[in-house]
């Protein structure tokens, strides 16, 4: 298998001096991305929020560089490996330099709302080799409505059973060659077999597929998928959180899908911070 490449690590925009992203293999072309998608509205789709610091990444698409998941008023869900360094620049950041954007379709406009975050607590055992344990959780200054907030599943629950139709939200990589929308998008893919996604990553390749804390979804044509940018959003099925987008090999390849982090596994170590 080919090296295999973080899946969305830092959008970055004109106004942003950091490093561009890891160079993605580049999808068919003529193929639209989130991959694959099509625009969504928060007013349908509350609980996807983006990640922003305009010290790091500018004001251009209001700073956004991950996206997230709201699961209660004052908690958002999102991936370890956005705060991860190099991601970040040369420095680590801190609470106070993150804001979260809830309401906001068009990330250009000042719609809807933005809440400072309090606290930031990254998965201690995150393992930044093979990408296990890929979770964080953000704590709001203030609490946003509790109808704008997903349910996350549990351990044995039916909406993460492959073949389960599930969709990915994000304001990410259009194209795989670093065109970000302005607008948040939506593919729908569906949930994979584990043997499928262990034969697509296996083990002794570096970063390798472990069903206990990742699950993987996508369309065997390929064409659907998330990408750079996407990093943390969610991966929705059955009306329940099962994945935040975490990594992959290119964008949208039918031989390599995509892997989330199994919400799921991770309960253990996410309950206790909510």
């Amino acid at each position: 298998m080919g090296s295999v490449f973080r899946r969305a690590i830092g959008a970055v925009t004109a106004a942003a001096s950091v490093a561009a992203p890891l160079v993605l293999a580049t999808p068919a072309e003529g193929r639209p991305v989130i991959v694959g998608g099509e625009s969504v509205s928060t007013a349908d789709h509350p609980w996807v929020v983006a990640l922003s610091s305009r010290s790091r990444f500018g004001t251009a698409r209001s700073g956004q560089f991950c996206g997230g998941a709201l699961v209660a008023p004052d908690k958002v869900v999102t991936a370890a490996h956005c705060f991860e360094g190099g991601i970040m620049g040369p420095t680590s950041i801190g609470a106070g330099e993150l804001t979260v954007v809830a309401g906001r379709t068009r990330l250009s406009t000042d719609g809807g709302r933005e809440v400072g975050v309090r606290r930031l607590w990254v998965n201690p055992d995150y393992n930044t080799w093979n990408h296990r344990g890929d979770v964080a959780v953000l704590t709001l200054d203030e609490a946003l409505p509790a109808g704008w907030t997903l349910p996350m599943a549990r351990p044995g629950d039916a909406a993460q059973a492959p073949g389960t139709p599930a969709a990915v939200y994000g304001w990410g990589d259009t194209t795989g060659r670093g065109t970000y929308s302005e607008v948040l998008r939506a593919a729908r893919v569906r949930v994979l077999d584990d043997p499928v996604c262990e034969q697509a990553y296996p083990s002794g390749a570096g970063s390798a597929y472990s069903p206990a804390s990742m699950l993987c979804a996508g369309d065997p044509q390929g064409g659907r998928d998330a990408c750079q940018g996407d990093s943390g959003g969610p991966l929705i099925a059955g009306g329940r959180l099962v994945g935040l987008v975490s990594w992959g090999a290119g964008c949208a390849d039918p031989d390599h899908p995509g892997v989330y982090t199994r919400i799921a596994g991770m309960r253990r170590v996410l309950d206790p911070q909510l």
